[in-house]
């Protein structure tokens, strides 16, 4: 049993570690997300259309589901970005960084729109993914970004091997 409970306490220091290593790279995923964010709020003028037929589908696709359903399908989209954000990290940590600012950038054109039609306080609707998605969300673009930026090293080869194996 006193493996087994060094084996945890061994896995759970590494993981402290690597999150540690990676703060100025969440930290950095944070900026460009809030960054792009004011952008959005600010200047909601790009890429209007698109936004509002991936707002249409996204309604289409939610029609008739229940609240579990939706819960499930809102779980298993931010389980998979969270993915992508970390794995293809490995392009340079490109698809991460366009992930923080493609993100911020809609954030910001919906709560636009919310505060138009809304007015200012129905942004607290905001705060549940304040509180779970977001930072799951800047977690992982900024573990996605570490392991980018860790093929600029000397040792990259050594550095993936720590990244994804150890």
């Amino acid at each position: 049993m006193v493996k087994k409970e060094n084996f945890f306490v061994e896995q759970y220091s590494k993981c402290w570690k690597f999150l540690i290593e990676s703060r100025w790279y969440m930290v950095f995923g944070l900026g460009i997300f809030a960054l792009f964010m004011i952008i959005g709020f600010v200047f909601p003028i790009f890429f209007r259309e698109k936004i509002f037929l991936l707002i249409a589908d996204m309604k289409a696709m939610l029609i008739g589901k229940t609240a579990l359903e939706i819960v499930g399908l809102i779980f298993y989209n931010n389980i998979r970005a969270s993915f992508f954000a970390i794995v293809l990290g490995i392009g340079f940590g490109i698809f991460p960084l366009f992930t923080a600012l493609a993100n911020g950038y809609l954030v910001g054109f919906v709560s636009r729109l919310v505060v138009g039609e809304a007015g200012l306080l129905s942004l607290w609707r905001l705060a549940p993914h304040g509180i779970f998605e977001l930072p799951a969300i800047f977690f992982s673009i900024g573990i996605g970004m570490k392991v980018g930026a860790d093929l600029f090293r000397k040792d990259s080869g050594k550095r993936l091997k720590y990244n994804f194996v150890e």
